[in-house]
């Protein structure tokens, strides 16, 4: 990749979600309650800048700080006088670049964004700006700390990844890919799932200590759910909690405020577990808060946060925080209510054996939805949740497409190499076809399909008789105790499975 690989083009289109028509439709209680899970949406999704890269944190802050000194009109007047106008508008693509991705690398792609101005007249906005006037030496010290994690392009720090090839900031930067390999290993034998941790790798008496922290706003160690410190391979392994603590608080203060206007019983037990797991750093928590969550059929106000997808843990077993809150768009819910409806008659059509899907389709809650509030590095055009293995496979799932981010993604991009004919032919049919595809994906795609499985000396298939269609022999693999999707597929997990599912819908 060049630098210019890395820089946002300054045509680049910023797209608004419509969601005032919906929002304006619920009551003062609804709004309240979408209100406060919104504020714990944006509360944690400062952790998602952390997570990003080390010098993220710094970024948004000086970001922020830069901009909202004074009204923009004065920024860009007084800026003018030191930079061109591409300079300036260059200035706030990376910023809007930074603040969409939670972090200086895109959500999609995990790449390193830089401005697409130079250092120099960056720092003459700067000098220029509202905070630097009234503190001069706290904003100019904040600059000097962040400006080379802006601009550096060493060849590490171009993506993520081990701190060997990349960067970041789920392992410290003392971990390599042989690391996760032997911290892996532990969690499995432990039947510990790493979606709410980081790993912290130091030495103490000439022994490799790993210190599997978890995100919570408590401190200290609660021996009911958290493991003992035990020795594995040759090295000590200390689980402890606290990541995140100031954030974790805040996110969970918020969730206690809306759990006085949730409108069901399921809301409420849902919010409750979720407040435990923030509080305490329990995973099982959360997992109790998602059985709820998709006994929650058809709510109003839809929701749904915490450490969700694996995506830019190196490993593949970590998860991003995330939160969102929507309203339900019930003529667009209704469509794809027709499409659940078909699909057990659907999923017959697969190019695969009835053996090796559920053994019953648990019909998930399918709804599309107006975003109004989505925290994390990306706003995806549909959601399949909860990622728990054992609850997608015995308990259910929800299927979401979130309506309102479909046109925007769509009509705001750029169209190249077509006539007009085909232009106009693709502008008519693209936002009906991509919600189809959505719909397909997320329905057919992320909800087909059994994990074959041995537990307590017992499969959940019929061994003897389940035929490879691919080697006409008998299956001969399968998850043992311990063994998740992320923790066998590990970093090829996630692109592994967005290709099934992509494919599935196009099939």
């Amino acid at each position: 990749m060049t630098v210019k690989d890395h820089i946002l083009p300054n045509d680049q289109p910023i797209s608004e979600l419509e969601c005032e028509v919906a929002f304006n439709a619920l009551t003062d209680s609804e709004k309240l309650y979408a209100h406060y899970l919104s504020q714990a949406s944006w509360e944690g999704g400062l952790i998602t800048a952390v997570q990003t890269s080390p010098e993220s944190p710094l970024i948004f802050s000086f970001l922020f700080q830069l901009l909202s000194g004074q009204p923009l009109s004065e920024l860009k007047e007084k800026a003018l006088e030191k930079v061109t106008t591409d300079e300036y508008t260059a200035l706030l693509v990376y910023a809007c670049g930074v603040f969409a991705n939670s972090g200086n690398y895109k959500g999609f792609g995990d790449s390193k964004i830089i401005p697409g101005l130079p250092q120099e007249k960056l720092e003459e906005i700067v000098q220029v700006s509202g905070t630097y006037s009234k503190q001069p030496k706290l904003f100019k010290s904040l600059w000097d700390n962040c400006k080379s994690g802006i601009y550096s392009l060493n060849d590490k720090d171009r993506s993520l990844g081990f701190w060997d090839k990349g960067v970041t900031t789920y392992f410290s930067s003392n971990c390599t890919i042989e690391d996760s390999k032997i911290i892996k290993a532990y969690l499995t034998q432990i039947k510990m799932e790493a979606y709410n941790c980081r790993t912290f790798k130091t030495t103490e008496e000439g022994k490799t200590v790993y210190e599997i922290r978890l995100a919570s706003a408590q401190t200290g160690v609660d021996s009911s759910f958290m493991p003992a410190e035990a020795e594995f391979q040759g090295c000590v392994f200390r689980v402890t909690r606290g990541d995140y603590a100031p954030l974790m608080r805040r996110v969970a203060d918020k969730l206690t405020s809306a759990k006085e206007y949730a409108a069901t019983s399921f809301e409420q037990l849902m919010l409750q577990e979720y407040i435990k797991s923030f509080t305490t750093g329990s995973l099982n928590a959360h997992k109790e808060g998602s059985r709820f969550w998709i006994k929650d059929k058809g709510p109003i106000i839809e929701t749904y946060i915490g450490f969700i997808e694996t995506y830019r843990d190196p490993s593949g077993q970590r998860g991003e925080f995330e939160g969102f809150v929507a309203m339900v768009n019930k003529e667009m819910s209704k469509k794809f209510g027709a499409l659940l409806e078909s699909a057990p008659s659907m999923l017959k059509k697969l190019p695969w054996p009835s053996t090796f899907e559920k053994d019953t389709f648990l019909k998930p809650d399918f709804t599309s939805l107006d975003v109004l509030t989505f925290s994390g590095s990306g706003i995806p055009a549909g959601i399949n949740i909860p990622n728990y293995d054992e609850i997608r496979q015995n308990e259910g799932f929800k299927n979401v497409s979130l309506g309102n981010v479909i046109p925007a993604s769509i009509m705001g991009r750029k169209i190249s190499f077509l006539s007009p004919e085909d232009e106009a032919l693709l502008v008519k049919h693209a936002v009906a076809s991509f919600e189809v595809q959505v719909g397909l994906h997320e329905l057919l795609g992320h909800g087909s399909g059994k994990l074959l499985r041995k537990e307590s000396g017992k499969f959940n298939f019929d061994e003897e008789n389940l035929i490879n269609p691919l080697t006409k022999e008998k299956v001969a693999s399968w998850y043992e105790e311990g063994e998740t999707y992320d923790s066998l597929f590990a970093s090829m997990g996630s692109a592994y499975e967005e290709c099934r599912a992509e494919c599935v819908g196009l099939y």
